[in-house]
């Protein structure tokens, strides 16, 4: 995550949309740690295209 607190969500937001349109897979740990650092983050949707 980046040490500057307000890039999180963007950051969370690219990783997110990364995973999701190459159809990358996600372990619990990173599950967990997104879902839970997610929660503070406005809710944006995110749309991707397939790859």
């Amino acid at each position: 995550m980046p040490p500057h607190q307000p890039a999180t969500c963007g950051y969370i937001t690219a990783w997110v949309t990364v995973k999701t349109r190459w159809q990358l897979t996600v372990d619990p740990v990173e599950h967990d740690t997104l879902t839970t650092r997610a929660a503070a983050c406005p809710d944006v949707p995110i749309t991707t295209q397939p790859a």
